[in-house]
């Protein structure tokens, strides 16, 4: 048994599948106790039947349909005309798209690639300079992860038991927060140039805003339907996808019939991997909490930390760790169950501790020294990662000090929570 836990972690130091490693392990530790293997297959088939998880390939699938669109081009000229005349216009506006556009596809990269090759020149051609631009593109890439209807907000609230719509209030402010304290260092760093004219007529304005008025009701339908009783989380997915198929292809048609089956196909199988990793996890987590791992891990945390403010600020360190290490999928998946009790032993509140943790892994995208978006936008720039590094080092800071305070005032997090959820 040892000499085959040694040959699968040999797999996984040679790039096998992160889904097929945590599979066997969970069929070597059931089989090593002697508990029929067969406790694996029926964990995926309990998880399949989940009804939060339906939501997840519906939002999946029209932020896919998003990206693939002209949403983009449109979002930033509408924001470029309403946000463009402040200080640093431009770079307000870049963050602002950025987080929109990242809430909806769920996927850091998506943005990087969607919006970068627009925001970069425009940004130079505004005369910030090209470190500037670097760092505020690849940290805005994830800055959206906290706000709805956000894939990993979903995906922990089903992980963790939580309930998704209290999650989607919960991460606006803290959002809101990082998104600020952005703007703020961005308006101070912008270039002190004259502005010419008065700023974009009524007219541009009014034809801005016709020209994505199908797309901006799209908050509105989600968060007034979820926060109005008319649907639960799963029916808003699917009023979403449908919503969006219909305007992206029937209306504004970005998306050719001929190319749905593709996008749906590359839709489904990011869902299908993130089902796959999550099955096997579940079924790796069943096997530790049946071992009462997690409890002995309480017991010699507890033994060492008693105070609840040191168990956070070591839980930042681990998460910030984990999230430059792993995808936010992965990362979620693998460390919240085992997380969860012990924060709840510390009386750390479950919707809470959701937000600190996506707040970590969002910061963790952009963590050097191989933070995911480090690479991702040096691929993208053209541009060496260790010139990534000092660019990105200041929004890193400012998203450090929000990441202090959404961890030691969970009113932050809770504020709207207890008023409306």
């Amino acid at each position: 048994m040892t000499l085959l836990r040694s040959f699968t972690l040999l797999m996984a130091l040679l790039g096998t599948p992160l889904f097929i490693i945590i599979a066997a392990l969970a069929l070597l530790s059931f089989h090593s106790v002697g508990i029929d293997i067969s406790v694996v297959v029926i964990e995926m088939s309990r998880l399949a039947d989940t009804p939060l998880l339906v939501s997840l390939p519906l939002f999946i699938f029209a932020g896919t349909l998003l990206s693939e669109s002209g949403t983009p081009r449109r979002m930033l000229n509408l924001s470029r005309l309403l946000l463009g005349w402040m200080p640093g216009g431009l770079a307000v506006v870049a963050l602002v798209v950025c987080a929109v556009f990242t809430a909806f596809t769920g996927a850091s990269g998506v943005t990087i690639f969607a919006l970068g090759g627009l925001l970069y020149p425009a940004l130079i051609k505004d005369r910030y300079t090209e470190n500037f631009s670097l760092g505020l593109i690849t940290s805005s890439g994830s800055l959206g992860l906290l706000f709805p209807t956000s894939l990993p907000l979903i995906l922990y609230g089903v992980i963790a038991e939580a309930r998704i719509d209290q999650l989607f209030l919960a991460g606006i402010v803290p959002g809101l927060l990082m998104l600020v304290l952005l703007i703020g260092y961005s308006m101070k760093k912008s270039p002190r140039v004259r502005r010419r004219g008065s700023g974009p007529s009524r007219a541009e304005i009014a034809a801005g805003l016709k020209e994505a008025a199908w797309e901006l009701p799209l908050p509105v339908i989600i968060l007034g339907g979820i926060y109005g009783g008319i649907f639960v989380a799963g029916e808003a997915a699917a009023v979403t996808a449908l919503y969006v198929l219909a305007v992206e292809v029937f209306i504004y048609r970005d998306i050719a019939l001929s190319r749905l089956p593709a996008i749906m196909v590359r839709s489904m199988m990011f869902f299908g991997g993130i089902l796959v990793i999550l099955a096997t996890s579940m079924a790796s987590t069943n096997f530790l909490v049946d071992r009462e791992v997690p409890m002995r891990l309480f017991e010699i945390i507890q033994h060492y930390i008693s105070s609840k403010y040191t168990f956070l600020l070591l839980l930042n360190i681990f998460l910030l760790i984990v999230g430059c290490m792993l995808d936010i999928f992965s990362a979620l998946v693998l460390v919240v169950p085992l997380i969860v009790p012990i924060a709840q032993g510390y009386g750390v509140d479950l919707i809470h501790l959701g937000i600190i943790f996506l707040t970590n892994l969002q910061i963790g995208y952009c963590t050097p020294p191989v933070g995911l978006n480090l690479f991702l936008a040096s691929y993208c720039f053209e541009k060496p990662v260790v010139k990534l590094y000092s660019a990105t080092l200041p929004f890193l800071v400012l998203q450090m000090a929000a990441l202090v305070l959404i961890t030691y005032f969970p009113l932050l997090s809770l504020f709207l929570v207890h008023l409306w959820g």
